[in-house]
């Protein structure tokens, strides 16, 4: 007996995973404690929805250099970032930087690495003195 010619039918199991997934699709539109694609428009449910903003500390991982990886963390609370550098020669977390970003957020328009937190504070002064300044003398 030869090779078949043609196309052979699909496998049983095909038709199966076929099925199964028309019957998962089904279930999520058509739930029954809720009207069909309802379930859409809902937020989730594992997820707690928050209204005043993120608050807390954040920490993940990332690649610091080529061969240099380090832990980030955020504290959204008192608004500091800092890195950890991972040193695999001692086995240890290394303060690599950290910074509080409380006034960078009011710089309009900087950019410079020896920036310090205290100088900014005094910038973001100077800037609100120069603009209480000019709206005093446009005020007739």
């Amino acid at each position: 007996m030869g090779p078949r010619s043609g196309r052979s039918a699909p496998h049983p199991v095909f038709w199966v995973i076929a099925a199964a997934l028309v019957v998962i699709a089904g279930v999520l539109v058509f739930r029954r404690d809720a009207g069909p694609v309802s379930w859409l428009e809902n937020p989730a449910l594992a997820q707690p929805v928050s209204s005043g903003g993120a608050r807390g500390l954040f920490a993940f991982s990332g690649q610091l250099s080529k061969s240099a990886y380090g832990l980030y963390m955020v504290d959204m609370d008192t608004m500091t970032v800092w890195v950890y550098e991972y040193e695999p020669q001692k086995g240890c977390l290394r303060l690599a930087a950290a910074r509080t970003w409380r006034y960078d957020r009011y710089l309009e328009d900087h950019n410079v690495c020896e920036l310090s937190p205290d100088a900014v504070e005094k910038m973001i002064e100077e800037q609100r003195e120069y603009r209480r300044r000019a709206s005093e003398e446009q005020a007739p």
